[in-house]
């Protein structure tokens, strides 16, 4: 749809948009469906909630610049597989494993927004960058069983 509306009139910004598109994150994973149909985004919406904003850029240029951070995502999504890897190859078998890894590199998992500011808690860019680095550095001797138990549970009460 959004690529459509650009094509259509390219000079309206994102913003003019946003009855459309309901929420930012939702334009910024669409654009990693396009590419890779199954993408587990919801490891990572609670993550771009906090961080994606409708921009006040034309529609084009804004899905452009989406399009690199659906693909900066995607490569983030390459590591949580790896070391999902290799969390299974240590024995541990959940079927949280994927979202326990994104929460543990989720720069802004324990920043609360404030109730007078609407925009996100830190600039998109920034979230990704750290998040990427994050998950580099991640040590997967650092994880125990309770860790997952917890997830698990936390899963369990969001049902």
């Amino acid at each position: 749809m959004a690529r459509n509306l650009a094509k259509k009139d390219p000079q309206l910004r994102e913003s003019d948009f946003t009855a459309q598109f309901e929420a930012p994150e939702l334009l910024t994973l669409g654009v990693v469906y396009e590419s890779n149909p199954r993408f587990a985004g919801g490891a990572y919406s609670a993550f771009l909630r906090k961080v994606d904003a409708f921009g006040n850029r034309p529609l084009p240029k804004s899905l452009a610049e989406r399009e690199d951070h659906a693909a900066r995502l995607v490569e983030i999504d390459g590591q949580v597989k790896r070391i999902a890897a290799g969390l299974q190859a240590r024995g541990f078998k959940s079927p949280y494993l994927r979202n326990y890894v994104v929460a543990r590199i989720n720069p802004v998992r324990l920043v609360a927004p404030k109730k007078a500011d609407k925009g996100p808690v830190m600039p998109i860019a920034q979230a990704l960058t750290r998040m990427a680095a994050a998950a580099r550095k991640f040590n997967l001797e650092s994880v125990s069983s309770a860790d997952l138990a917890w997830v698990a549970v936390g899963a369990g009460a969001q049902d």
